[in-house]
């Protein structure tokens, strides 16, 4: 079977739900109509961070007009768990809290309002138990979560006899709200013999029906997940989205009734987890020629008070603990710490931004007290073909000297450099700092089993084209790219494609939606459906040319054979195939291959392929008031051979900005009662239109190497997030140059109050 390399609209093709989106037409959970008889539900949480369950008292919420019902773990008539890689979170607390917020109880009301207000009238007794918010208190008590996990790589102890330089230290970096626009929740609705719909804002469908199913003691196939599309995700929907979903299926169950549940952001905000602050030791050593030659490193992660997926983020970490370079010894530790704060979970990245900082932190300190520039040591350090990760994978198409050399001649490094010393010395109470963030970020769930995935495609008779797949669209694009794998693939017009919801009846056992390998795995499942489809619709265009099935290919609507158009179009053949009774419908799979990983000896080939690219960022700190604005950044990413630049594009520039939010702005705060203090818009700052870099300019570094990225189109999603991790330093950079002096704890994200501090830290005057 013939056909061409690369789809043909790669460059040009919009992202097919932007005039909804702009004319507010895309639907939502939320924009579903509601069904007759609806219930509304909200959640009563705990008022105490962790303590013993005495008394609970409902009567009063019961009593309220309006309230349908006021449900209890008494009333799961199954598993009262929905922990996915540890069994340790209740879907309602039974006899301990654990976090503030913790769900206790449901109410379930003919209204929103009137559900909201009845969660006041419940009562509860609890004796409080002291309270743990630190990871390294937390460890130090041995909360620890899972296992222990060490990546090792050649012989660290006898490495640092050999160093002429070793420094060690501390670095801290802290969580991040998702604040996805859209926030949690579901509508669930009963169908005939016991049977559930739930429309879920979900990355993860199959492990919403999947625990779901458990907590109802139901099988799986008695509950359908349907998701049209996120408004925004990043990991947040991952796991979490579990929660609501079941609760307002748990509400179906108990009533018959349909059941809705959208979270008021304070809700969200107080009741779900986010990115998981570490704060982690290094100890680092290098040679005179300012080579790495040994790094150490503890991560104490804060997991909050269960698991969620931080044991598979925790192992991430440990994946990009060298970040993009070559270090001949490693020893790398991590530890997930369980705290009484909401169960941090999955954001963009996994895991990696958090250990890829801290040898950031490492070398930079590093720099600083040998005395030559952090851009020295990167460089001199970058990985090359044939070197091995701490994790044993041997580096493959490299391209991280590429991405380095290409970013510091066409943006003219050298120049950027002489023109912020010119800045600096001209200027008194405005300083300018550069940073360099090189990348390497591995593509691929990190549990083996998760890379595979499923689609179905129906061509009617009529000519259209339906596809359905586990891929959820949550503006990343994937939508898009999926229906141009399948125009592609069957040679038609992309207005023929529909892209149907993601939905477990049409297409079970799905991978969730994140790991930026969702395109891949989803692209490539669309190819294989469209593939088989596509042998039959050649047998018979072969059949009724007289010539061989591989002399035919499909294009432009046209058979051809050997290159030449025919009179045959696609509506045609399709016609003809209808009417032998041939199967117009296909299921696809793919599972990637070549990747394994043992982790008994923490050793193997976990990841399809890496993504590289350096980012060059020059930020301007206000010496007097401690703020700062980021002139530019300047990138070169490497994207394989992109199906689609307006969206990659895109997805760079908003993993960027992400990015540097988590590094500079948005601190997240406990007190040491585990409450919530940046609880609200008011005090949780994100990077607005004011704060983004004045210019942001993206370089595709196209490469034509064999991968295993759909069409050759590496995965955008995650990636460019950790340039955001340059801001940090930029900023920090033009802190130490007006005062050299200053002691600043290597702490993220580097917020103006931090900046101020200092920048008059044992100034000189």
């Amino acid at each position: 079977m013939t056909t061409n390399k690369t789809p043909q609209s790669k460059h040009s093709m919009k992202n097919i739900d932007s005039n909804n989106h702009v004319q507010g037409k895309s639907i939502y959970v939320d924009d579903v109509p509601t069904v007759r008889g609806t219930l509304y539900a909200c959640v009563f949480g705990s008022p105490i961070a962790h303590g013993v369950i005495k008394n609970l008292d409902t009567s009063k919420a019961t009593e309220i007009e309006g309230v349908h019902s006021v449900l209890t773990y008494k009333d799961v008539p199954g598993e009262n768990q929905i922990g996915g890689i540890i069994p340790d979170e209740p879907l309602l607390a039974e006899h301990h809290v654990h976090f503030q917020g913790q769900p206790i109880a449901l109410v379930l009301a003919e209204d929103e309002k009137t559900a909201q207000a009845a969660v006041h009238h419940i009562q509860v007794d609890i004796d409080p138990l002291p309270i743990i918010t630190n990871p390294r208190e937390a460890h130090a008590n041995g909360d620890i979560i899972g296992a222990v996990r060490t990546f090792t790589l050649g012989d660290t102890k006898t490495a640092f006899e050999k160093c002429k330089y070793i420094f060690e230290g501390k670095a801290e970096s802290g969580g991040q709200e998702h604040l996805y626009l859209e926030t949690q929740g579901a509508y669930a609705q009963p169908q005939e013999n016991g049977n559930i719909r739930i429309i879920s804002s979900t990355q993860g469908p199959t492990a919403v029906q999947r625990m779901t199913a458990r907590m109802l003691g139901i099988p799986m196939h008695k509950i359908e997940i349907d998701v049209t599309r996120l408004g925004g995700g990043f990991g947040g929907k991952e796991d979490q989205a579990t929660l609501w979903a079941a609760l307002t299926a748990f509400g179906v169950y108990c009533t018959g009734r349909p059941v809705k549940y959208i979270l008021h952001r304070l809700e969200d905000l107080k009741m779900t987890g986010k990115r998981h602050p570490y704060s982690s030791d290094y100890k680092i050593g290098l040679d005179e020629n300012l080579k790495i030659i040994a790094f150490e490193a503890q991560y104490y992660q804060d997991a909050g008070a269960s698991a969620d997926l931080s044991p598979a983020i925790l192992e991430r970490t440990l994946f990009h603990c060298t970040n993009s370079y070559f270090i001949p010894n490693v020893l790398a530790t991590a530890y997930s710490c369980r705290t009484n704060t909401p169960p941090n979970t999955a954001f963009r990245g996994f895991g990696g931004p958090q250990g890829m900082y801290v040898i950031e932190v490492a070398i930079d300190r590093a720099a600083s007290e040998i005395g030559v520039s952090t851009i020295d040591i990167q460089r001199k350090n970058l990985l090359q073909e044939g070197s091995e990760f701490p994790y044993g994978q041997i580096v493959a198409n490299c391209e991280a000297v590429s991405c380095w050399d290409d970013a510091i001649s066409r943006y003219d490094l050298a120049n950027i450099q002489a023109e912020i010393e010119d800045f600096n010395h001209k200027n008194v109470h405005l300083k300018k700092g550069l940073a360099l963030m090189p990348i390497c970020f591995g593509i691929s769930f990190t549990n083996t089993q998760m890379n595979n995935a499923r689609a179905l495609v129906h061509v009617y008779s009529d000519g259209s084209v339906g596809v359905s797949t586990g891929a959820v669209e949550m503006g990343q694009g994937v939508n898009t790219k999926m229906l141009q794998v399948a125009a592609f693939m069957l040679g038609v017009n992309p207005e023929r494609v529909k892209i149907e919801t993601t939905n477990t009846t049409r297409v079970a056992n799905t991978s969730p939606s994140a790991a930026s390998a969702t395109a891949d795995l989803n692209g490539k499942a669309v190819k294989d459906a469209c593939n088989q489809i596509l042998a039959r619709l050649q047998r018979i265009a072969a059949d009724m040319l007289g010539v061989q099935p591989e002399d035919i290919i499909l294009k432009d609507e046209i058979v051809f054979v050997n290159g030449k158009a025919t009179d045959i179009t696609w509506v045609q053949l399709v016609h003809k195939t209808f009417m032998r009774r041939e199967n117009l419908s296909a299921k696809g799979h793919y599972a990637t291959p070549k990747i394994h990983f043992d982790k008994t000896k923490e050793k193997g080939h976990p990841f399809a392929y890496h993504v590289y690219g350096t980012a060059i960022t020059v930020a301007t700190v206000d010496c007097i008031r401690g703020r700062y604005d980021f002139d530019c950044v300047k990138i070169v990413h490497d994207f394989g051979t992109s199906m689609n630049r307006i969206i990659d594009l895109g997805q760079t520039e908003g993993g960027l900005v992400q990015g540097i939010g988590w590094m500079t702005m948005e601190e997240l705060l406990y007190n040491e009662e585990g409450r919530l203090l940046s609880n609200a818009l008011s005090t949780y700052k994100i990077p607005d239109i004011y704060a983004v870099p004045k210019e942001i300019d993206v370089h595709f570094l196209n490469t034509d190497n064999s991968n295993l990225a759909i069409f050759k189109s590496k995965a955008v999603g995650e990636p460019p997030l950790m340039y955001g991790i340059g801001a940090y330093f930029a900023v920090r950079n033009a802190v130490k140059a007006f005062n050299p002096n200053t002691q600043m704890a290597f702490s993220a994200p580097i917020t103006p109050e931090k900046v101020l501090m200092g920048l008059y830290d044992n100034k000189t005057v």
